[in-house]
């Protein structure tokens, strides 16, 4: 089944949608997909977090949409811009796996585990509750966002389709 209303959102990417849209990502490994809902006005956003802080940004400009600390303020702006209330958001997130076991214990190599706690910090920062999330272990997810409902379709290989 194809459908039409579905708004791809990249890697290091973020987008909003409403009336029904679905926001999609792939390849979340280390990655998180972070999504911010406002039910009373059906507008979601999502966030296709790549790094924990911009702090680490080697471009210039810097896309703001990859680092934890930039995209989530960012994601916050452009749904308010769309008629969202932040007061009323509330979030949803997935990925961050452990993609590769390592032997040091770096924190460079804990990319995903750090996507997480910067992602959580944000949220905590910004007063918007942490409805659920489908975080950590070692596989890929793509996930979905429905504008409509707020569900969170999570889908994998190993674990199969869960709703959240």
């Amino acid at each position: 089944m194809i459908r039409e209303n579905v708004v791809k959102v990249g890697m290091a990417d973020l987008k909003v949608a409403a009336g029904g849209a679905v926001l999609k990502t792939t390849g979340l490994g280390s990655c998180v997909g972070l999504t911010l809902y406002d039910e009373r006005a059906k507008i979601a956003g999502m966030a296709h977090v790549m790094l924990p802080t911009s702090e680490i940004a080697r471009e210039a400009p810097i896309n703001v949409a990859k680092y934890a600390d930039t995209s989530i303020p960012r994601l916050i702006e452009l749904m308010r811009t769309e008629g969202a209330v932040a007061r009323r958001f509330v979030a949803k997130m997935a990925g961050g796996a452990q993609m590769f076991a390592f032997h040091a214990s770096s924190d460079a190599m804990r990319i995903g585990p750090r996507n997480v706690e910067s992602c959580r910090l944000m949220l905590e920062r910004f007063d918007i509750p942490l409805l659920s999330e489908d975080t950590g272990a070692n596989y890929g997810r793509t996930i979905e966002f429905n504008s409509l409902n707020g569900m969170l379709t999570i889908r994998s290989v190993q674990q199969g389709v869960k709703e959240i």
